[in-house]
């Protein structure tokens, strides 16, 4: 990986850069940011440039791309990165290394176990636990860190979803941080830092990289995960300016029908017609994951009809070829309640992820989206039981 690879993030890209020019490299940086935007590309590109015998800092591209130490670590070979991610304690590690052949290859793919539960079967979910365990941060992180670089110029580490070391394990990392080695570089990456421990943050450079224009993630759809340039600028509109979730989108055959999925859920929930019931069965068939996706998919819906209601016939739409549909949703159903249709959604995602009855949540999805549509008191999907005593 080189800067050229980490698209549309260039104050980041040229932070890191100026670091290794000006041989002021910290030793632990957090890379945040929202998903599928290019941290990980840019740890490996860092970590490259690291390893760079000639200095790591040529114009543009941060490695010399030619040296012995650019050609192992963009093979994901150099003995001196190392590149972790969290797992189940019961992963075979053939698998783990598969997965990081993968996710060299292609950074911005869903290659780890948190996004893609299993590489042969997208739609599949798994109950395991992923996480990082304090024996794996003492036998993959400070014990290959506490001695000197065998080929390269540091020991770099990168650690990728880094808020999902357990508390254990953050402690064991902390004194990593409190107590550096000499050449060794943490690149820790995260979707969340609210969830990593302030010791831990406090003691790491912060880089943050920003959601990407949607020019920028079409054109990667198309060079990276052979997307037609016609098809390409609405997956990046719908992706939400991250590549991830477009490569992932791209990836479901299906999607041109589960979008008209949406729309009939929608006509069903406002006009709760006997003959399109059978729409609920379908979303609730699709599995949870499959209905993440169609949830997914009428949040953005949502979010236009916004767009819509407030910018009229030229506003800047996600779903542009359903435009007809949304404008006129606009003007039939003027007094929508649209903040609480997208809370609804929303709150149904949340019970999905947790498992909750998946015919259960769309057939109460359905009916509270109907009176959120009419303007009338739409409750909570769910209400504790607790909750239902107490009244």
């Amino acid at each position: 990986m080189l800067w050229t690879d980490v698209l549309a993030q260039e104050r980041a890209t040229e932070t890191l850069a100026r670091a290794i020019e000006t041989g002021r490299v910290a030793h632990a940086y957090l890379f945040y940011g929202p998903d599928g935007v290019g941290k990980r590309v840019a740890a490996l590109a860092f970590a490259r440039a690291l390893q760079c015998e000639r200095g790591g800092a040529a114009p543009g591209t941060g490695a010399c791309g030619e040296c012995a130490g650019c050609l192992k670590a963009a093979k994901g070979l150099h003995p001196d990165v190392h590149v972790l991610m969290p797992y189940p304690s019961d992963t075979a590690p053939d698998e783990v290394g598969e997965r990081l052949r993968l996710l060299v290859e292609n950074p911005y793919a869903a290659t780890d176990f948190l996004r893609r539960p299993s590489l042969a079967d997208a739609e599949k979910t798994s109950n395991k636990q992923v996480h990082y365990s304090v024996e794996r941060v003492h036998e993959d992180v400070r014990r290959p860190l506490s001695y000197q670089p065998s080929e390269g110029r540091r020991k770099v580490a990168i650690l990728l979803d880094a808020d999902l070391l357990r508390v254990e394990a953050a402690n064991a990392f902390l004194k990593l941080l409190e107590e550096p080695a000499p050449a060794a570089v943490l690149i820790l990456t995260t979707t969340r830092p609210d969830r990593v421990l302030p010791t831990i943050l406090s003691r790491c450079q912060k880089v943050r990289f920003d959601v990407l224009p949607d020019d920028a993630v079409a054109r990667a759809l198309v060079e990276r995960g052979g997307v037609a340039p016609a098809d390409a600028p609405t997956l990046a509109r719908m992706a939400g300016g991250s590549v991830s979730r477009g490569l992932e989108l791209a990836g479901q055959g299906d999607l041109g029908a589960r979008r008209e999925l949406v729309v009939r859920f929608f006509r069903y929930a406002y006009a709760r017609k006997a003959a399109e019931a059978g729409v609920v069965d379908e979303v609730a068939g699709l599995g949870r994951e499959g209905i993440k996706n169609v949830l997914g998919l009428m949040l953005r819906w949502v979010h236009d009809l916004v767009r819509f209601r407030h910018g009229g016939e030229g506003a800047a739409l996600v779903n542009v070829d359903q435009a007809d549909s949304i404008g006129r949703f606009c003007r039939n159903v003027p007094h929508a309640d649209l903040a609480r249709m997208a809370a609804l959604v929303e709150e149904a995602l949340l019970l999905v992820e947790r498992n909750a009855h998946a015919g259960l949540v769309a057939r109460v999805l359905a009916a509270r989206l109907g009176a959120a549509m009419h303007a009338g008191a739409s409750p909570d999907l769910f209400v504790p039981l607790v909750e239902t005593a107490s009244a």
